[in-house]
């Protein structure tokens, strides 16, 4: 166990960890930019702590190797605690800020998306009062029905900004709910309601900036999507966003989340272990308990069904995960010691994120974004 010392405060470095592998995360990047062309513009999407990679340190490297553009967060004050952290790169606000952070979107540069008159009426007034002109994007709804105007509002709106002297129209923009699919026909028809509309308001000689659309799901499926910037996600963390989508260049996996093994005890047949008892011995086996439980982000619903890896071979989890703890069927391998390391998933390894999500019945997306903060994330040169 490593422990730092800073001033008054004392930082005990947990042998549950997250490592996050810095040239894994280049390398999805630099496959993004290959993929879509070296002349288009990357936002990456750096928003919940960057998928709980650890938003600060990849978004620092992506900004120093020129390999990202722009960052994109859904939170104002995930914009605000990149600035503090000093990087100076745009910043896109995913989603809408409250009425009390329509001043931080000021004080800490962050353009934010808009969808209506009230809502760009309030950006308007503060800019007005600073004596600065505030850059937006306009969000167009054309499918994904959670925010955005409506495609025939459009126009009107990107006039009403367009004319606005303290406001300037710096992109246009959709999202889309199924790219990730193999059915194409909803995302087709979006991407054409999508086109139609920048043709629309450009046939009123409104500058409409940077027009951008695509996900993970469209930068892998629908590059007739990509326009004059993509919004990667999560594969920029190493896991294509759905099992049928088509995997048309390479990803590699960004964490490896890790642990060791705690405590190594005997039980005999028929002994059963864990909150409710719920896993009984089939026979005299030895049970390895890890450091690690759902408090950190391993999912709870992994009891009795998730494998870990230890010394390059799987393990089953032997009864419920506990909120701090968690115990593993080791058989009779006598081999295994205390403090031998413990891969919970990624890496080299045989479980996966997306293995993991699988056998949770949910998606990878969560599986990353769970990992608790009280998990150091340690950022690692080289491929893990």
């Amino acid at each position: 166990m490593h422990c730092e010392v800073s001033g008054d405060n004392i930082v005990i470095m947990r042998v549950t960890k997250a490592l996050i592998s810095e040239d894994n995360f280049l390398y999805n990047l630099r496959n993004i930019r290959e993929k879509t062309g070296k002349h288009r513009k990357i936002c990456i999407a750096v928003k919940a702590d960057a998928y709980g990679h650890g938003a600060a340190a990849l978004a620092g490297r992506a900004v120093e190797t020129a390999s990202a553009d722009y960052l994109g967060v859904a939170a104002v004050s995930e914009g605000a605690a990149l600035r503090e952290k000093g990087l100076k790169a745009p910043i896109l606000l995913f989603s809408l800020a409250s009425s009390g952070e329509t001043g931080e979107l000021f004080d800490f540069d962050i353009t934010p998306f808009t969808a209506d008159i009230s809502y760009l009426n309030d950006i308007a007034k503060e800019a007005q009062k600073r004596g600065v002109r505030k850059t937006v994007h306009l969000k167009i709804d054309t499918g994904m029905r959670r925010i955005g105007c409506r495609p025939e509002e459009a126009p009107l709106i990107a006039e009403f900004i367009s004319e606005n002297k303290n406001l300037k129209l710096g992109g246009i923009c959709t999202h889309f709910p199924v790219s990730d699919t193999r059915d194409r026909e909803f995302t087709e028809n979006q991407i054409a309601l999508f086109k139609n509309t920048v043709d629309k308001i450009r046939e009123k000689k409104i500058d409409t900036g940077l027009v951008h659309a695509a996900n993970s799901g469209a930068i892998l499926q629908y590059p007739e999507a990509w326009f004059d910037m993509v919004r990667p996600g999560i594969i920029l963390y190493g896991s294509y966003p759905d099992t049928e989508t088509e995997k048309t260049f390479d990803i590699k996996p960004v964490m490896t989340f890790e642990s060791s093994v705690l405590f190594i005890k005997k039980v005999k047949k028929g002994d059963r272990v864990s909150y409710g008892l719920t896993w009984e011995a089939k026979e005299d086996t030895f049970i390895a308990t890890i450091p690690a439980g759902y408090a950190d982000g391993y999912n709870r619903l992994l009891s009795s069904r998730g494998k870990v890896e230890i010394n390059g071979s799987l393990y089953p989890v032997a009864g419920r995960v506990c909120m701090d703890q968690f115990m593993v069927d080791i058989g009779n391998n006598s081999s295994i010691k205390t403090g031998d390391k413990v891969i919970l998933f990624g890496g080299n390894s045989a479980v996966s994120g997306d293995s993991v999500a699988q056998l949770c019945g949910t998606i990878p997306y969560e599986i990353y974004c769970n990992i608790n903060k009280r998990v150091p994330r340690i950022i690692v040169q080289g491929s893990l």
